[in-house]
């Protein structure tokens, strides 16, 4: 069984799935054996949602209606200044650069860099954001490549 007509990615479940629960980040897969299903986070890395390899079937496509698509994480070009909240704790800036990340009940937080010493500096903790505010968002296109070990190595 798949779901073609629901693309692989991330997502947050409205309803409970076969022991996973509403209102959580999940990755859905919509092919795969024995079928299309959901995996939880295990882990974050780099404010990126890293997802277990074994998922929970999703007993039919019924309920992969159920998953509310999320916008992508990654990197944001702020289109329309806001502030964070109604008790307006942080103003978004119009141009301003920020990372799309989501904590395990699928709740946006925007990530905001800074220029350090030339280098761009990228905070662990970041600002929820409610979901129409990311509306006000544009993605970036922004190569992304894995450090390799031996690399790794020569920074330290």
């Amino acid at each position: 069984m798949s779901d073609p007509d629901r693309p692989c990615g991330i997502y947050r479940t409205t309803a409970p799935i076969a022991g996973v629960p509403a209102g959580v980040l999940v990755y859905y897969h919509n092919h795969g054996e024995p079928g299309p299903g959901v995996y939880l986070p295990r882990d974050w890395r780099n404010n990126r949602a890293v997802f277990h390899e074994h998922g929970t079937t999703v007993p039919d496509e019924r309920y992969a209606e159920t998953l509310q698509p999320l916008a992508a994480e990654g990197f944001y070009r702020v289109v329309e200044p806001f502030a964070c909240c109604e008790k307006r704790c942080v103003t978004i800036e119009a141009d301003q650069l920020v990372q799309l990340g989501y904590n395990g009940r699928a709740q946006p937080i925007l990530f905001l860099p800074t220029l350090v010493d030339g280098l761009l500096a990228i905070p662990s903790t970041g600002t929820f954001v409610d979901d129409e505010r990311l509306a006000k968002l544009r993605p970036l296109k922004l190569p992304v490549e894995e450090l390799k070990a031996h690399d790794a190595r020569a920074l330290n």
